[in-house]
């Protein structure tokens, strides 16, 4: 592969070499995961017609909205901390304080070097599922963690 140091990378990263890690759980722990989504930014406009001039319309921003970071993994045990945290979050039923934590995802390059990398502030779950499951198929059995943030700053 021919390297280029277009703007300080070495090359173009791959999508399938990532890492997840959240601020309160210890490094390494629970963070294996085969699909991670949700890392956009949309400004949200509002159309204002020109007063006295109806051939043209106004985009005035309104503000920035995010998507919920979707994390996809095999069913964990009831031992994992992330299905934990998830747990008491979501059956706490508004009665309890609700814990956000930093949750960043890092591409990784051939040596398993962070080149690049999000961090998901304020991040709280706000829905957990498991795929359906099927008896005709050999799959492994998924369950899918939304979460809420508040803002994503790039790291990396």
């Amino acid at each position: 592969m021919r390297k280029s140091t277009l703007y300080g990378s070495s090359y173009m990263p791959v999508s399938f070499s990532f890492a997840v890690c959240f601020s309160d759980i210890a490094s390494g722990v629970d963070c294996a995961f085969q699909e991670v989504s949700g890392l956009n930014q949309s400004m949200e406009t509002e159309d204002v017609q020109s007063g006295g001039e109806n051939r043209f319309m106004f985009k005035l921003p309104k503000g920035v909205q995010q998507d919920k970071l979707v994390l996809k993994r095999g069913v964990a045990d009831k031992l994992s901390p992330l299905l934990r945290w998830c747990k008491a979050t979501l059956d706490g039923g508004m009665g309890e304080r609700i814990t956000p934590m930093d949750i960043s995802v890092y591409l990784l390059d051939g040596d398993g070097n962070k080149i690049r990398g999000w961090t998901c502030h304020a991040a709280y779950p706000v829905r957990w599922g498991v795929d359906d499951f099927h008896a005709t198929k050999n799959e492994v059995a998924i369950e899918t963690i939304e979460l809420a943030y508040l803002n994503c700053t790039r790291e990396l």
